[in-house]
């Protein structure tokens, strides 16, 4: 197909836009925060674990849907570990880790991270996130191979 001058000016002057909107776009997701992905194809509940100035406090369930992410924590990332508990809510797996901390059945914020029973909450083992004290980071909920059968995560910065 061959342009006349006039439509490839257009054309040219349309990718350019174009161009400089996907620019402009980048820039504004380019902010600081804490997100889960999640790679597989079932709805997952997520809890996140971290210490604030009064304490310790975990809070949850956010629900994310499977290949889309969801932002546990928006803004800059004020402490260097975080932690996370993630239930897959069609199949029963889980994204855990050898840090014990409370949750409820329940939307929840709980402050401190002993007695959970006591306080009549249960009990998770949470996976600990070294974010390096970088201003973001991105926790990938995926599918291990058959072999393993369990779920694996991973973290990085985002930039």
């Amino acid at each position: 197909m061959v342009l006349a001058a006039g439509q490839r000016s257009r054309c040219a002057v349309a990718v350019a836009a174009a161009f400089t909107a996907l620019l402009a776009f980048g820039a504004t997701e380019a902010r600081a925060d804490f997100r889960v992905c999640n790679a597989t194809q079932n709805l997952v509940g997520v809890g996140i674990g971290y210490r604030a100035k009064a304490g310790w406090v975990t809070e949850g369930w956010w629900h994310v849907e499977g290949s889309s992410c969801k932002t546990l924590i928006e803004g800059p990332l004020a402490s260097r570990f975080y932690y996370l508990y993630a239930e897959d809510a069609e199949r029963g797996g889980r994204w855990d880790g050898p840090i014990t901390m409370c949750v409820a059945e329940k939307e929840f914020k709980i402050a401190g991270v002993t007695d959970c029973v006591a306080r009549g909450f249960q009990r998770a083992g949470f996976q600990e996130y070294d974010t390096g004290e970088q201003a973001s980071w991105m926790v990938q909920l995926i599918d291990q191979p058959a072999t393993g059968g369990d779920a694996a995560a991973t973290g990085t910065p985002t930039p």
